[in-house]
């Protein structure tokens, strides 16, 4: 017998974006981090009430925690609990992991940016990318070369079709 495909799965697993991150800082490293959640956050995260656009991890006593991220709380689900929305949340992450970080952030100087939420299987993950800021004409330069790409797309598929 053939399996049943659940009706209500969706294909995407993604909970919310941090779009303005690639225009303004210069991304290098990939991170993926749990988190450390309530369960009220988990009900309001599971209804789409999460707006991470301008939160960044920090690392504080060789601890590494979300700041800025808001999670809205609903009304039924947090009844008997004060939510606090843009409380500090804790990143899961390995000894030799948060290491890393803590060397590139005081000696080099990057920056934690959050670019993702998502779900993995059951788990809320966060994916933060070490990162410096952009000046304003790296971020011209940047338009630039996509406007570029987009124009030399046109022009080859405008010489294909002239054949």
């Amino acid at each position: 017998m053939a399996k049943k495909k659940s009706k209500n799965k969706s294909n995407s697993n993604t909970i919310a974006l941090n779009k303005k991150a690639r225009h303004n800082y210069s991304l290098t490293d990939k991170f993926e981090a749990g988190m450390s959640l309530q369960g009220w956050e988990v009900k309001s995260i599971r209804s789409g009430k999460v707006n991470i656009s301008d939160c960044y991890v920090h690392i504080k006593n060789r601890e590494a925690y979300l700041l800025g991220a808001e999670i809205m709380p609903l009304n039924a689900a947090s009844s008997h609990v004060v939510c606090d929305p843009n409380r500090d949340r804790k990143l899961l992450l390995n000894q030799r992991e948060l290491d890393k970080l803590i060397g590139a952030v005081e000696r080099d100087g990057y920056s934690l940016i959050a670019t993702a939420m998502y779900w993995k299987q059951c788990w809320v993950k966060l994916e933060f990318y070490l990162g410096k800021g952009k000046k304003d004409h790296d971020k011209r330069a940047d338009i630039k070369d996509r406007e570029w790409a987009v124009d030399k797309g046109r022009l080859m598929k405008n010489k294909n079709l002239d054949r």
